[in-house]
């Protein structure tokens, strides 16, 4: 019988699986094995798609994707994943290699507090006394070896509501309450202030958010000094923040405030607060791109798996 290859990881992350699955499928179609038992045994194929569907019964757990970020949340086991992600290790193999690195744990701890999760999550398989990642832990570990501070931004143990902060700030600024909306009220606090501690997120300043607009009234009826003539002229029409006005018309913050004053007096301009909205900072993105990129892994598998488990009723 000839033997199907399966891709490496990095191979992995450029297809999607069910593309993969098909190109097994046609290759398997042609093996002729001698026996039922030297498939089972040998062939690359069957192992991924019995990986598949072990890793669906996983993923069937509602809490799945949250529980697969808070394994990933923890050095040591994202250090067991790098050691062992280009081939299989002992426990004793593993132990001293986490060693040299700092990592001081006994055996029965290393599989008790990290090797577990990691099995339990379907990113570690154990065969024949040693580790390796499956198949679907070996493309989560590839796409996060250039983030590994990913592990130290996050809270460990947590419901993940950091994480869904900053995968819906991908698509554009939200407010407090928009934000509360997706969160519990409770937690909405303490998940911005932990974010913006970190540096993942930012809101403006107060005067970027304090937007001034000119009113209806004639402003040739009233008299204007040169600066409070620039600053009135530099308003447009959607609204102009003091920091804005002061860069357009290059009048410090502090005389824009008091020309604002002044037109303010003379009932030539109104002021409108826009809610304060929270954006992600350059770090933020990173970050919330590579947990939507994870999430992507895993919804790909998860419609692998499904089609894996379909094809054996049918058959």
């Amino acid at each position: 019988m000839g033997t199907v290859q399966i891709s490496s990881p990095r191979e992995e992350n450029n297809q999607t699986l069910t593309g993969i699955l098909k190109s097994l499928d046609a290759k398997c179609s042609n093996c002729a094995p001698t026996t039922p038992l030297e498939c089972i045994s040998r062939c690359q194929v069957y192992k991924l798609k019995n990986e598949l569907r072990n890793l669906r019964e996983k993923m069937e757990n509602p809490d799945y994707i949250k529980e697969l970020f808070n394994v990933l949340k923890n050095e040591i086991r994202f250090n067991v994943l790098q050691t062992i992600v280009n081939g299989g290790c002992s426990i004793g193999q593993l132990h001293q290699m986490l060693k040299k690195t700092g990592d001081s744990y006994s055996q029965q701890n290393l599989i008790e507090e990290h090797l577990m999760p990691l099995i339990r999550a379907g990113l570690v398989t154990e065969k024949r006394e040693e580790y390796c990642t499956t198949m679907f832990g070996g493309r989560l570990t590839e796409l996060l070896k250039n983030f590994s501070e990913y592990v130290q931004l996050l809270p460990a143990h947590s419901e993940c509501h950091e994480e869904t902060v900053l995968q819906t700030l991908l698509s554009g600024p939200k407010t407090f309450e928009e934000i509360e909306a997706l969160i519990p009220p409770k937690s909405t606090s303490r998940t911005l202030k932990r974010l913006r501690s970190t540096g993942l997120i930012e809101t403006p300043s107060e005067r970027d958010y304090v937007f001034f607009f000119k009113t209806i009234r004639d402003p040739n009826k009233e008299t204007f000094n040169p600066s409070e003539r620039k600053v009135y002229d530099a308003l447009v029409l959607e609204g102009s923040s003091v920091g804005k006005l002061s860069k357009d018309t290059g009048i410090s913050p502090r005389r824009t405030y008091k020309c604002i004053k002044v037109l303010k007096g003379k009932k030539l301009i109104f002021l409108r607060k826009t809610p304060k909205a929270y954006t992600l900072t350059c770090k933020g993105e990173m970050l919330a791109w590579l947990l939507q990129e994870i999430q992507h892994v895993v919804e790909d598998t998860w419609m692998s798996s499904k089609q894996v488990v379909q094809t054996a009723r049918i058959n």
